[in-house]
């Protein structure tokens, strides 16, 4: 390559990989330990400081099945991609900001002070997405902060985003990151969503619910407040035409407001190079044209990830896989009778992750029956907790002697750890991975609490609604430091996060299996079995 200025030429030297991969996220890496199995030459750039994307910001258990990684922290599962990828010959370079991307395969990436230029026989575009900003009065004050923001600073850095947050946006982010916002000491004083429903899994609602945050549904931020920095928020509801009720505007006082209102694929690379792009709402926005492999209106250039549409990190190893199989058999390395075997497992395998309510089909959809024909919740959806008079007719909730699991996972999302936790078969979700788990009560429950620890969603309590002298224990997953200590007393709270009842400390268990979910159990008094779901210390 040559560039002419000011009257003399300059030669940049061109380094050449079989395959060059743009992101070191969950995607990229995926897709990286795929292409490498099959011999081919590959370098990862990465314009952060450190490999694995979103993976190393996530410190909860992932969903789905083993093939998933399912019940393994975030973090974790990055760690095993690293490791794997180095094991590979892989090459990871980091600090290093892709920042041209032209015909031929040819890209100019930024290392420190130089910009260097590389060719690659394929490339597999993996930049993920970036935060989506709304604006409202205030907006740019120091203290309002985006939901990725906060989850660097608490799980890389250690560093506590602010004292009193709110939240805006109840998907997913928001409400993971509400939880880890509390984990980190934080009081989340609201989580508030211009949306009629809550928009993610019910059983991450629910442990931020019971934890006494309240949801205000049908909401949104009308200003921030402070001179120089946040010191309060004015929220307000919004009618059918999405403006402010008048006289319905509500005061919290607050040091951060944290906003979790979606994502946008991260696609510039491929529209700069050419790659036929599309505008597809229900990917996210802009995102190149592609094929079942992954590869764009380009041949060779492949992407994975959020970039080609917004999902959840298990899809996006997925896809990796996929486009790093794909770009093999373009390279050589395979043939397409074996691309083509590899590839309809990891479709089989995504598949799977793309059913139930939650499903891309379904999105935006209010849906009122589960896949078995049973009323969906409408309190969990707009409190974000099950109301008392819905418990019972989901199948994970029985009534029996001695000890045994009560399930609250009531909708069908895609994740069976439970079904394959228990050592004695208690719990049966069956073939359909989005089914509801189902109490076996031919089989008894020994109390071993796998269940419990190895529930994504920490939907999973042991109760004994009978444990004497007119006391029932319960047993619930527990994740926040200090640990309570045996003989402590405190109050036991319900599935509103409100004080119902005393509870004491009887059981604090936590073994390497566990994977850092310590088992809680309490004593409370026997009518409170079933409506005892935390625990709070005076």
């Amino acid at each position: 390559m040559s560039v002419i200025g000011y009257g003399y030429m300059i030669y940049m030297k061109i380094e050449r990989y079989d395959l060059i991969i743009v992101g070191a996220g969950p995607a990229g890496l995926s897709a990286a330990i795929e292409a490498a199995k099959t011999g081919v030459n590959v370098v990862v750039f990465d314009e952060n400081a450190k490999p694995g994307g979103q993976l190393f910001k996530q410190i909860h258990k992932f969903f789905g099945s083993k093939e998933h990684k399912a019940k393994i922290r975030g973090f974790k599962i990055g760690e095993e991609l690293l490791k794997e990828a180095n094991d590979l010959g892989v090459k990871v370079k980091l600090n290093a900001t892709v920042v041209g991307m032209y015909d031929e395969h040819e890209l100019t990436v930024r290392i420190g002070d130089e910009v260097r230029h590389y060719k690659g026989d394929a490339i597999i575009v993996a930049t993920g997405a970036s935060e989506n900003m709304v604006t409202f009065k205030g907006w740019t004050k120091p203290g309002v902060i985006g939901a990725g923001a906060a989850q660097t600073m608490m799980n890389l850095h250690n560093i506590k985003p602010g004292n009193r947050v709110l939240m805006l946006g109840s998907g997913n982010v928001g409400l993971v990151v509400s939880y880890q916002l509390l984990q980190a000491g934080c009081e989340v004083v609201a989580l508030v969503d211009a949306a009629p429903r809550i928009g993610g899994y019910g059983v991450h609602a629910a442990k931020v619910a019971r934890c006494g945050v309240p949801f205000y549904l049908s909401h949104t931020i009308i200003a921030a407040e402070g001179d120089e920095k946040v010191t309060g928020v004015t929220i307000g509801e919004v009618g059918a035409d999405w403006k402010i009720k008048p006289g319905t505007e509500k005061h919290f006082d607050v040091d951060t407001i944290c906003l979790a209102v979606g994502l946008s694929p991260m696609s510039q690379l491929l529209k700069s190079v050419g790659c036929e792009m599309i505008e597809d709402p229900q990917k996210g926005g802009v995102v190149p044209k592609c094929n079942a492999y992954g590869e764009t209106s380009i041949p060779g250039i492949y992407v994975a990830g959020d970039v080609s549409g917004i999902e959840e990190a298990s899809s996006a190893m997925i896809e990796g896989r996929i486009a790093g199989i794909a770009a093999a058999e373009y390279l050589g390395y395979l043939n397409p009778e074996d691309r083509d075997r590899e590839v309809a497992l990891n479709e089989k395998a995504l598949d799977t992750l793309r059913q139930g309510m939650f499903a891309p089909k379904n999105r935006g959809k209010l849906l009122d029956k589960t896949e078995e024909g049973i009323d969906i919740s409408m309190n969990l959806l707009t409190k974000g907790y099950l109301a008392e008079e819905e418990i019972e007719r989901y199948p994970g909730v029985i009534h029996t002697q001695g000890v045994h699991p009560v399930i609250e996972c009531t909708q069908n999302i895609p994740c069976n750890p439970c079904q394959d936790s228990c050592p004695k078969g208690c719990i049966m979700i069956g073939k359909n991975i989005t089914s509801l788990p189902v109490i076996n009560k031919n089989n008894k429950c020994i109390g071993c609490g796998m269940c419990v620890a190895s529930c994504s969603g920490q939907a999973i309590f042991l109760v004994n609604e009978h444990a004497g002298d007119g006391y029932a224990t319960v047993t619930i997953p527990y994740e926040f430091l200090p640990l309570p200590k045996v003989g402590e007393k405190g109050k036991g709270l319900s599935r509103s996060g409100e004080e119902i009842c005393e509870a004491e400390i009887i059981e604090v268990k936590s073994v390497p299996a566990f994977d850092n979910t310590r088992l809680v159990t309490m004593k409370v008094p026997e009518d409170m079995a079933m409506k005892a779901r935390f625990y709070k210390a005076l």
